[in-house]
């Protein structure tokens, strides 16, 4: 080997060394992030409890409740697209239990169908309680007049509809809510890309490995 090797040789072992271990550690994110997921499943279809008198965004994110009432109009409608259905609406509306007013998030419903009007009487609805990360910086502002809206807004909802700003997103109701179709609560929309960035950081290691021994096979046949 002639000194003209070395450096090129150590800097490739060097760089595919970081590649590796960062390869290493999103393996072990990846198991971190299967086990939350694990969690917060495992949270999602516990036993329901009754809604806690003051919920708590970090405490009780996912908590499954029940609630006995009555859902008393007007809905907000939150547009949202749906794999395989298109666009449509979810359907927010206020449920009373007693003293409080809080929100259920029913479901979806197509753009095009209309959808039910408020359920009579007492109902129950059994679901779980959820602080939503839909919107962002770039969310549209909500069109009242319209009843559109872009994001579930828990604090601008609860002022509109006179409300705690609590959501429980429905799993089960007493009553037919057709054609609204409820969409439960499950960890299919918490990203999990650990396997890929492994992988890439991986692909990236042996790319690296290959240049290194490239050059040194080239600066060989030069020097000999």
């Amino acid at each position: 080997m002639t000194k003209r090797m070395i450096l090129p040789l150590l800097f490739g072992l060097v760089g595919a060394t970081i590649l590796v271990s960062l390869g290493l550690w999103q393996v072990q994110r990846l198991a971190w992030k299967e086990g939350v997921l694990a969690e917060i499943e495992a949270r999602i279809v516990g036993t329901p409890v009754s809604v806690p008198g003051t919920p708590d965004p970090a405490r009780d994110q996912y908590l499954p409740v029940t609630a006995a009432g009555t859902v008393e109009g007007p809905a907000l409608r939150v547009l949202v697209s749906r794999k395989l259905y298109g666009a449509g609406y979810r359907i927010i509306s206020p449920l009373t239990i007693g003293s409080r007013r809080v929100m259920i998030d029913r479901g979806f419903v197509e753009i095009d169908k209309t959808p039910p009007g408020d359920p009579a009487g007492p109902v129950t609805v059994t679901g779980n309680l959820l602080w939503p990360d839909d919107k962002n910086s770039s969310t549209p502002a909500p069109d009242i007049a319209g009843n559109i809206w872009f994001a579930r807004d828990l604090p601008a909802m609860a002022d509109v509809l006179g409300t705690e700003p609590v959501l429980i997103v429905a799993r089960q109701t007493s009553f037919s809510d057709a054609p609204i179709t409820p969409l439960p609560i499950d960890t299919s929309g918490i990203p999990n890309d650990h396997l890929s960035y492994a992988i890439t950081w991986f692909s990236l290691a042996v790319v690296w490995l290959g240049m290194t021994a490239l050059l040194v096979w080239r600066i060989r046949q030069r020097t000999e």
